[in-house]
């Protein structure tokens, strides 16, 4: 079994996947595959707490740094290009592990990537001009009203299932259970957890280090591109409240706390998900150890699985 599965880390922002994985190198040779639907923003380094370059030259890393901000990237195409990274990965004779925190990445690896129906041109035109103008929560109220199943996951997502309801007569929710095809992995997961208060101090301490080494210098680079606030890229956590305060919207004393308000109930949703949405045989960790305890602990567990 173990040649076919691939270990798949998963857990909330900031619980220490990534300190994991590395030392987890110690252990395994290993390439790294992000599922992280925030650091494959170019030029967004510190906002999406990307591994730093020492760290991915010490264990290679894919899905970082792929499209640049204000473009669009969906699961599916995620599914896809993980899939040719896996390809690569293998034929080295290394092993891939695959660590994020974001469900749907995993999802679409693990279950099959979505195929998307065929969705009639001018109509989708004229339909997403229409979207473009409606606030975020407008979209949300409506992706609700129009797909029960909707789970929330920003303005993008709210937009892609308001046109497959309207444009096809059925929900995503619909789609995604009757447009699956065959999944890129078989997963072996391990799901990374930490006891509240450590992981809200995490929280807090990489919100104060991400002020300190440029943040908001960071954000205002990009925005200097002409990318407005809300592109995709630039309302994800960390970035949005960088951008709130370079639009005058909030004081730069409470850039800090309001990233970590906001990424302690990412994190909160990112537990919830995980808990009820992994399939299958998990070992869960608790990482309030030292990350080469843990990742010893997964190497052991990984090295028993049955050929």
């Amino acid at each position: 079994m173990a040649g076919a599965s691939v270990p798949v880390l998963v857990g909330p922002t900031a619980v220490g996947k990534t300190a994991v994985a590395l030392a987890l190198a110690d252990y395994l040779a290993i390439e790294v595959v992000s599922a992280d639907s925030r650091q494959i923003y170019r030029r967004l380094d510190l906002a999406t707490a990307k591994p730093t370059r020492k760290e991915r030259r010490r264990v290679p890393h894919h899905g970082l740094d792929v499209v640049d901000p204000g473009q669009r990237y969906s699961a599916g195409r995620f599914a896809l290009d993980a899939a040719g990274w896996l390809v690569a990965i293998r034929k080295r004779n290394v092993l891939p592990v695959v660590v994020g925190g974001t469900g749907l990445y995993i999802r679409a690896l693990a279950e099959g990537l979505f195929r998307e129906p065929s969705l009639p041109a001018g109509r989708r035109e004229d339909l997403q001009a229409w979207l473009e103008r409606l606030p975020a929560a407008e979209l949300v109220r409506w992706a609700l009203r129009l797909d029960p199943g909707f789970r929330g996951g920003g303005r993008h997502r709210a937009m892609r299932a308001i046109e497959l309801a309207l444009l096809t007569g059925q929900p995503l929710s619909h789609w995604h259970r009757a447009a699956r095809g065959d999944a890129a992995i078989t997963p072996w997961y391990v799901f990374l957890t930490a006891p509240r208060p450590v992981l809200h101090r995490r929280i807090e301490l990489r919100a104060e280090e991400m002020m300190r080494r440029g943040l908001i210098e960071e954000v205002a680079s990009v925005l200097a591109e002409g990318h407005a606030a809300d592109a995709p890229g630039l309302d994800a956590v960390g970035v949005r409240e960088a951008v709130q305060y370079l639009h005058g919207q909030r004081p730069r004393e409470s850039v800090s706390d309001a990233i970590a308000t906001s990424t302690r109930q990412y994190a909160k949703r990112q537990e919830t998900w995980f808990r009820h949405q992994l399939r299958g045989d998990v070992l869960t960790l608790d990482t309030s150890r030292p990350a080469g305890e843990v990742a010893q602990e997964i190497m052991q567990a990984w090295t028993t699985i049955d050929d």
